[in-house]
């Protein structure tokens, strides 16, 4: 049973979340503002559905915090704010969360984000270890190595290798990309993935391996050691 953490003021919506949650198997634990949410991180929530306006400290602030916090730097983010303009939502994500829903949704909806990104975020194949050109990647440790030397990378740029490295020697396009490791779901924009392949380059290249994600003219997208 996966525990998701609601931190929202407002206590008729952390009811409705709640309740539909419940419904779907999910255990929930709740918190009205940031102060309360970080201590309720001891129960190790397996996602947090994070409010942007809260009390005091913003649920963007927090999100920013956690994100840059060793111990909690993976656990996922749902944002939920009643902004929904295109600039609140990038700006919300750019902070590391992993999904954005604008107020008011529907529960059934919420529900089914909420599954999306722990399908994204707890892949099936957990015990994968993948080898290519020296970098190495393993799903049950959640580390990064080349040639035995580890290497630091942020939660999404860690799906974005896992899913180059589990579909080597193919070129995808922006689009396949954010379906593939962000979701069809969840609302990102196609410069986005050039971010993060950035990012990601920019951690490969203390050991070199940043030749291995390849630019292919007119498409996206490889990886490959050839």
């Amino acid at each position: 049973m996966a525990t998701v953490l609601i931190v929202d003021d407002e206590p008729d919506i952390r009811e409705v979340i709640r309740y539909a949650l419940e419904e779907s198997g999910f255990k929930v634990l709740e918190a009205g503002h940031a102060d309360d949410a970080r201590k309720l991180l001891t129960e190790d929530p397996d996602l947090i559905l994070l409010d942007w306006m809260l009390p005091g400290r913003s649920g963007l602030e927090l999100a920013a915090q956690l994100k840059q916090s060793a111990k909690t730097r993976s656990m996922p983010i749902i944002m939920i704010s009643a902004r929904g303009e295109e600039e609140d939502r990038v700006k919300g994500l750019d902070t590391g969360a992993d999904d954005y829903i604008s107020k008011p949704f529907s529960p059934r909806e919420m529900v089914a984000r909420v599954n999306a990104v722990l399908r994204r975020t707890r892949p099936d194949d957990v015990s994968d270890k993948i080898e290519i050109g020296g970098l190495c990647i393993d799903n049950i440790s959640h580390r990064v190595t080349a040639n035995g030397r580890g290497i630091d990378i942020a939660p999404t740029e860690y799906r974005l290798l896992h899913f180059f490295m589990t579909h080597s020697d193919r070129a995808f396009s922006r689009s396949q990309l954010l379906d593939q490791v962000w979701g069809d779901q969840v609302y990102v924009e196609e410069r986005t993935v050039d971010v993060h392949v950035r990012r990601l380059r920019k951690a490969l290249e203390k050991t070199g391996h940043e030749r291995l994600l390849q630019t292919v003219r007119g498409v996206g997208y490889r990886f490959s050691d050839k």
